[in-house]
């Protein structure tokens, strides 16, 4: 059964959102082993520069790469291709048959990926141009690779 990892930084802090999650991890756990890693967000000043916005970013990236060993591993970015759903059904089925038995998906935090990131990553995908608080992404990257499953096992839910 292929594993999906979700590595994201951040905790969730409201409750509708960590049901959604719940809820979709369960409806996922048919299709795969999920696996989600909340790494610790880095505090925020209430000033920011360059110089501390690298720093955060950095520290948040160190974390993250310690997570993504033997896997495929996508990043969501805003550089990244974009899919329609029934072509990310397609991906991720791609994915399981040629590349591995292990997908690892990449929500960076606050202030987004370092370079060092999107450069160890095999794709980055992008879900749109606008910007979404990352907790929240998270409960849209669940709800699309439910979705994803479904269109692949040809059954009923995204019609």
């Amino acid at each position: 059964m292929l594993s999906v990892n979700i590595v994201c930084v951040g905790k969730l802090k409201e409750t509708y959102l960590k049901d959604a999650v719940l809820e979709y991890t369960k409806r996922l756990s048919k299709y795969c082993n999920i696996h989600i890693t909340e790494i610790q967000d880095e505090p925020l000043p209430n000033r920011l520069n360059s110089s501390i916005i690298e720093d955060i970013k950095q520290k948040e990236a160190s974390k993250i790469l310690e997570h993504i060993k033997n896997s495929y591993v996508i990043a969501l970015d805003l550089t990244g291709s974009m899919y329609s759903s029934e072509d990310f059904s397609k991906k991720i089925d791609d994915i399981a048959l040629n590349y591995n038995s292990s997908i690892t998906f990449i929500i960076g935090g606050t202030l987004g990926l370092t370079k060092d990131v999107l450069l160890k990553v095999n794709e980055k995908i992008c879900f749109s141009k606008m910007t979404f608080p990352h907790q929240l992404i998270r409960v849209f990257l669940l709800e699309q690779l439910f979705r994803a499953f479904k269109i692949s096992k040809g059954e009923t839910y995204h019609w």
